[in-house]
């Protein structure tokens, strides 16, 4: 650990990340922590609320645009068609294990022509 103190290019990237998941929540807290004061006048908005804000925007379009993703996934209506190839593909299985049953009873109990 106190090389990695020494040496910053050590520091594994789920640091990092951990550091930046940090960083976001306790600006959300800080943010959260200024709606229970009375409301301010508009001008006079912090850099912590207008962060928040910028934040939360960006959250709000971010899932608006997953719900169109998922929406439009839902328009290709992919289950129906791996529901139709599952059934075609259970069809052909049964189909050729019924004949390869077949083929092995033959050659298990093969039938005197004589």
């Amino acid at each position: 650990m106190t090389s990695a103190l020494l040496n910053p290019s050590e520091i594994p990237a789920s640091m990092n990340k951990l550091l930046v998941i940090t960083v976001v929540i306790a600006l959300l807290a800080l943010g959260a922590e200024s709606f229970r004061v009375p409301r301010q006048a508009e001008e006079e908005k912090g850099t912590i609320a207008t962060v928040v804000n910028t934040l939360k925007t960006y959250y709000d379009q971010s899932v608006d645009t997953a719900s169109g993703y998922v929406e439009t996934i839902k328009g290709y209506k992919l289950d129906e068609k791996a529901k139709n190839l599952y059934e075609d593909t259970v069809r052909a299985v049964s189909t050729y294990a019924g004949i390869f049953n077949d083929q092995l009873y033959h050659i298990l109990y093969p039938q005197d022509s004589s």
